[in-house]
């Protein structure tokens, strides 16, 4: 892995050429003003061809009370995954980073995916979309299976967009589980390039008449009980 840290002002315009070119940018920790720039010499990815959910969590998305929500509190979902938890006693989101992601919300260039309990955000994830290729940033749950059932929307929303890359930057056991795996940079920007050759469409599942999300919806269920 190289990193470099931040020697000039960082704009949403820069960022931008950045995760074009296979680099993003993390700090030390929350409280920490430096910004570095990193390029892993491995990238986790989740193949959108061959994501598999696990059919108790695809189960408990059926019968779940929570309701999915798209970009309706951005901000929160970036204040949820910025705060410390047991298993994570410092993040590496900092002011400035936060003020960079919500510009490009702004812009349209990065989404968050909402698990609400009524008037309760209780899990979520949020990310850049850039062509056809959208950069997980970071996840959260307050309840157990949130941020999986976010993904598993994620993948669905991505799906019909028509992206090619779910980038995951690091592989972890958590996401192993959907079929995460490790590339080799190399193998990383020849998939980056081929996605940045097209743009996705994010909201396009929104457009879906309600009778065909849920017969989509029911194939991937069907689907991963033939797998699991």
């Amino acid at each position: 892995m190289t990193d470099e840290s931040q020697t000039f002002e960082i704009t949403p315009q820069i960022l931008l050429r950045a995760y074009a070119c296979g680099i993003f940018p993390m700090a030390e920790d929350a409280n920490d003003a430096t910004v570095l720039w990193i390029e892993p010499d491995f990238r986790g990815v989740i193949p959108l061809d061959s994501f598999h959910a696990p059919r108790r969590l695809l189960r408990t998305m059926r019968n779940s009370p929570f309701d999915i929500r798209v970009d309706s509190a951005f901000g929160a979902v970036m204040d949820a995954c910025a705060e410390a938890a047991p298993d994570r006693p410092s993040t590496w989101i900092n002011d400035q980073i936060h003020d960079l992601y919500r510009s490009l919300f702004d812009m349209g260039h990065c989404h968050s995916v909402e698990i609400w309990d009524e008037d309760r955000l209780v899990g979520g994830l949020y990310g850049v979309s850039l062509g056809t290729a959208f950069f997980g940033e970071s996840m959260f749950s307050r309840e157990r299976d949130t941020s999986k059932m976010a993904l598993v929307h994620l993948v669905d929303r991505l799906k019909v967009g028509g992206y090619t890359l779910l980038d995951a930057q690091f592989i972890t056991d958590h996401l192993k589980q959907f079929g995460a795996l490790e590339v080799p940079k190399a193998e990383y920007h020849e998939l980056l390039e081929h996605a940045l050759k097209d743009v996705g469409d994010f909201h396009a599942f929104d457009q879906q008449p309600n009778d065909k999300a849920a017969t989509n919806n029911n194939k991937d269920a069907s689907s991963d009980n033939k797998s699991a």
